[in-house]
């Protein structure tokens, strides 16, 4: 593993104030795989046996039943998935695949676990790590539950707008079949949700989308710090 990877890895908040020889010990076992898109990395229901960290590229989590499926997050770098089901030694509750060509790290999910036991800032990180996550959860079942698909494209647009520079401009990170799957939505109702958000100002130019009344937008998406802000 390069040592900017490793350096990459470290600034993660999980590995940021372990002891530096655990840490080592870690990146020792931990090996980096290059994937192409559309590779399968995880299934739900198998035995969690690593510790993924996305380090380039993009993952998508996503679950099935009954014949259906649904996106449940995207996972950029540098970030952990599936951290849960490692620290239980349980099976995943979903699966994962990468939307473009990505580099992932793997680590043992026993030597995780190992390292926990014996390092309290390894510990103390990981219990964060859940918390945050957790809240994370609470917020996509607000926004699923108390609000229209057309209020949760809107603000997932004026987000967007934001994290890419707040100029009015933004370009989709996601298919727009993933992005409604993530949205809770069908992507007949995706489409029919840009329609309804044509009167506000939302252009659409394939992924590429124009917030051109943005007072609007907000009027009708009226964000709510408790739902969209990531870092309350």
């Amino acid at each position: 593993m390069r040592d900017g990877d490793q350096t990459l890895v470290r600034k993660l908040r999980l590995f940021a104030d372990m002891e530096e020889d655990n840490f080592a010990d870690l990146m020792q076992i931990a090996y980096l795989q290059s994937f192409p898109r559309q590779v399968q990395l995880i299934t739900e229901g198998e035995p969690a046996d690593f510790l993924h960290i996305v380090v380039s590229g993009a993952v998508e989590l996503f679950a099935r039943s009954n014949g259906r499926e649904t996106t449940m997050e995207v996972v950029r770098p540098v970030a952990t998935f599936i951290l849960a089901a490692v620290l239980k030694d349980a099976v995943y509750l979903m699966s994962a695949r990468t939307l473009e060509k990505s580099s992932v790290l793997l680590i043992p999910a026993e030597n995780i676990r190992a390292v926990m036991a014996r390092d309290r800032h390894f510990d103390k990180a990981i219990i964060t790590e859940l918390a945050s996550r957790y809240r994370a959860v609470v917020k996509a079942q607000k926004d699923l539950k108390l609000r229209t698909g057309v209020e949760r494209l809107a603000n997932y647009l004026l987000r967007q707008e934001i994290e890419q520079g707040g100029t009015g401009q933004l370009v989709l990170p996601v298919d727009k079949r993933t992005l409604a799957g993530r949205l809770g939505m069908t992507p007949e109702n995706l489409s029919r949700a840009f329609g309804t958000l044509k009167p506000y100002g939302v252009e659409v130019d394939g992924a590429d989308i124009g917030l051109t009344k943005p007072d609007d937008l907000v009027r009708l998406a009226k964000p709510n710090p408790l739902i969209d802000d990531p870092d309350i």
